[in-house]
């Protein structure tokens, strides 16, 4: 049995709009309240160091492995803690709905032994920085994009 733990949010702008935003990993500090350093680039099996900052906890870092990425798509990577007993693939994903609108999700799905006793109130913290980085990048890209914007070439 796995736990999942996800936000999605509607944003007016075409998913490019938003993968300019939460693709380039250099500028995370300047504006994403979930993780407030990044190291690391977007590759198949590269490594990142984070600092997650979730709401009521104290800011931790972590070393996830990217596992996949797709531009204007998604980003994955997956964490392996306490020696495997749990692990997690962490997703952020954008689905176009139409020429100027998506749906910007991102979650976590937590899998292994300790995985299905993920404490419900860890769950309510991990939901509220979801929801904090959703609403963050829709209000970061509403505000940046225009509706008639030429998508890049």
């Amino acid at each position: 049995m796995t736990v999942r733990v996800e936000h999605r949010i509607g944003v007016a702008a075409p998913p490019h709009e938003v993968w300019k935003l939460i693709g380039n990993l250099d500028g995370w500090p300047d504006w994403n309240p979930l993780y407030t350093t990044v190291e690391g680039k977007l590759g198949f099996g590269a490594p990142l160091t984070l600092t997650v900052v979730l709401p009521g906890q104290t800011p931790r870092t972590i070393h996830p492995i990217v596992d996949s990425w797709t531009p204007d798509e998604l980003i994955h990577w997956r964490l392996k803690m306490m020696g495997g007993l749990l692990t997690s693939l962490r997703y952020i994903e954008i689905e176009k709905l139409s020429e100027e609108g998506c749906i910007f999700s991102n979650g976590e799905i937590f899998d292994g032994f300790l995985g299905r006793r993920l404490p419900r109130s860890m769950q309510r913290q991990l939901r509220a920085g979801f929801a904090q980085l959703g609403e963050t990048v829709k209000a970061k890209v509403e505000a940046a994009w225009q509706p008639g914007q030429d998508a890049p070439t």
